[in-house]
């Protein structure tokens, strides 16, 4: 098996030499002809990844656009609620991670916002959710995959709420969009983001939205921030142009994952993704490990990001373990703010190789047994490979 560096961190995911090769390319006006081709190819990529995203391809859609914006999620995260809402607007924000946590922290500087938080890695019983929806909500913000923890939340349920009291809902899709499940229309999403450095593997730097027909009539982009002008994307996207400067280079490596992700099909690609996580955490438990987040009914472990509970022992001395995994040229996350020292995190988005999976499993097994705690890996080794 390769000693090359292995990047498991839930993003950014190694990306493919097609990919690198595409960013190599001479530079062109980001307002030629050249570059709006570039944008096109992204583009339908995206569209074709947005609305495909389901085990089988949807017979109707309700229709929507993509679009690319020259930043993170965070920036998509941004832009989708400052565009949807007034100083008197009233926002849900459901919390159970570090990312729901930020939808929150966002919309409260942009209006009100009622919270309906549990602990990270506990699940969001809906219920509660339809107390706290009602008519006067506005918009309705979750992360369906929380990458933070590894769960993986009850959008559907959610959107049903939202949609019942005609509120506008709105997704981070960052960690589950090209790697799962997301169904835009059946689950009632206004607006879905996600970022190029997760599970559509290309680099860091952009990302990108999909704004269903139906919300474009509740955007006002003259309350929101300048760079994050919906409306004036949206006027943009139909030139195949941003409304400022676009990075390139990272719209071309995009456009190359994207058609990477057609090539595949997404039926395989989210079935491939499904299997390497579940390799991942019968592995994992086969070496005595305990998975972090805990589930209800409506809850479900992430197919993209693996969470596991560090050992009583190892938490003493966290950085030990994670040394000893960077010493076997391997590189994974650990907890997020107060979860750090408490959790380690991989994840499989991308395109993973199920050698991969396989080492990174070995990996951690061989660091743990590095800083004294005693592992069975070959029994890993082998609940993984029969998952595979």
């Amino acid at each position: 098996m390769s000693d090359d560096f292995l990047l498991l961190n839930p993003g950014p995911v190694p990306v493919t030499e097609e990919v690198r090769a595409a960013m190599d390319e001479s530079m062109v006006s980001h307002r030629s002809t050249d570059f709006e081709t570039v944008y096109e190819r992204a583009q339908d990529g995206l569209e074709y990844v947005f609305e495909h995203s389901t085990p089988q391809e949807r017979a109707t859609s309700a229709g929507g656009t993509s679009l690319i914006l020259n930043g993170t999620a965070t920036m998509g995260m941004e832009a989708a609620v400052a565009n949807l809402v007034d100083a008197e607007s009233e926002v849900v924000a459901l919390v159970n991670g570090k990312f729901g946590r930020r939808f929150k922290r966002i919309a409260e500087r942009y209006c009100h916002v009622t919270p309906v938080e549990v602990g990270w890695g506990e699940a969001l019983d809906p219920d509660t959710v339809a107390e706290h929806v009602t008519d006067d909500t506005d918009l309705v913000t979750m992360v369906h995959n929380e990458t933070s923890t590894g769960i993986l939340n009850p959008v559907a349920v959610v959107g049903e709420i939202a949609a019942d009291h005609d509120a506008r809902f709105v997704v981070d899709g960052v960690t589950s969009i090209g790697g799962d499940v997301f169904r835009i229309d059946d689950w009632n999403v206004d607006i879905a983001i996600t970022d190029s450095q997760k599970a559509l593997a290309a680099p860091p730097g952009i990302s990108a939205l999909y704004v269903a027909d139906r919300a474009v009539e509740h955007l006002d982009g003259e309350r929101a921030p300048f760079y994050a002008d919906l409306e004036w994307h949206l006027r943009k996207a139909e030139q195949h142009q941003t409304p400022f400067t676009s990075a390139v280079s990272l719209f071309r490596a995009l456009a190359v994952a994207v058609e990477d992700i057609q090539s595949e099909g997404m039926e395989a690609r989210i079935e491939r993704h499904r299997r390497q996580a579940a390799a991942f955490r019968a592995g994992f438990a086969a070496m005595g490990l305990d998975g972090f987040p805990t589930l209800d009914d409506a809850s479900e472990y992430s197919n993209t990001v693996t969470a596991i509970a560090l050992p009583d022992g190892v938490r003493e001395n966290p950085d030990d373990f994670f040394d000893a995994v960077a010493e076997r040229n391997v590189s994974i996350s650990g907890g997020q703010a107060h979860l750090g020292g408490d959790i380690f995190r991989v994840s499989n988005m991308g395109q993973l190789a199920d050698e991969q999976v396989l080492r990174g499993i070995e990996t951690v097994g061989e660091a743990l047994a590095a800083v004294g705690h005693d592992v069975d890996s070959a029994a890993g080794h082998d609940a993984a490979r029969a998952e595979l």
